[in-house]
């Protein structure tokens, strides 16, 4: 049975819908939609739908349908709400995987999902020293919510030296230079799209409000605005 020109269009292989230039998606086995996920799976950080459509050779509006359906087939929504009754009774894929696909941080990128967070983190991290200490997320918190900000200003707020917490920090990919201040010249630090895929969240707008669960702040303006040395 030949597919149908909505299935081709869907899938990619059609090459006026979807499919860039030159590019043929007929002799893969799953087509477009195959192809896209096997990029997905080689991911180490999210990637954005221009950076997809320009690795696989689709058009951006293929590779955002594309997303959708992929994201659907992982949550267990493989066929039409109608059939759906009969396709479980039958067992046809209306089971979610043990992994989804999120946009995170403002790209594109497969993961476990959380539900299974504490199988995986055992499995991964039993027997290793993975985990910050409370001086390294207590400097992480400091820079996230003031940032861009000098050590000297993160120190002057926990009124401990964080040289070498911010230096483990940027090792670890959570931080990055921001530039300097231009009154000090001092190195200005900030969070980094990885920090954003650990939290889980788009934006550093997406942290929750300090502010209801610390009372008492009269003041606190002092110790943003201290001088440093």
């Amino acid at each position: 049975m030949n597919p149908t020109r909505q299935d081709r269009d869907r899938d990619g292989s059609n090459p006026q819908e979807g499919a860039g230039p030159g590019q043929d998606f007929a002799g893969l086995p799953g087509g477009a939609k195959a192809a896209l996920e096997a990029v997905l799976m080689v991911l180490d950080e999210p990637a954005m739908e221009e950076e997809l459509a320009a690795g696989v050779g689709l058009t951006i509006p293929a590779v955002r349908s594309l997303l959708a359906e992929i994201q659907r087939d992982y949550n267990g929504y493989t066929v039409n709400a109608p059939e759906m009754e009969s396709a479980s009774s039958a067992g046809i894929g209306s089971s979610p995987r043990g992994f989804e696909l999120r946009n995170i941080a403002g790209g594109w990128r497969i993961y476990s999902r959380a539900e299974f967070a504490d199988i995986v983190g055992k499995y991964v991290l039993e027997g290793q020293t993975a985990r910050l200490t409370q001086a390294a997320l207590e400097t992480l918190a400091v820079i996230a919510y003031r940032q861009p900000v000098s050590r000297a200003r993160v120190s002057a707020i926990r009124g401990v030296n964080v040289d070498s917490v911010v230096r483990t920090l940027a090792q670890r990919g959570l931080i990055e230079d921001a530039g300097t201040d231009p009154e000090s010249g001092a190195i200005l630090y900030r969070t980094t799209s990885y920090f954003l895929e650990r939290m889980g969240i788009s934006s550093v707008g997406d942290l929750p409000q300090l502010s209801p669960h610390l009372p008492g702040l009269d003041g606190i303006a002092e110790f943003y605005d201290a001088e440093t040395m």
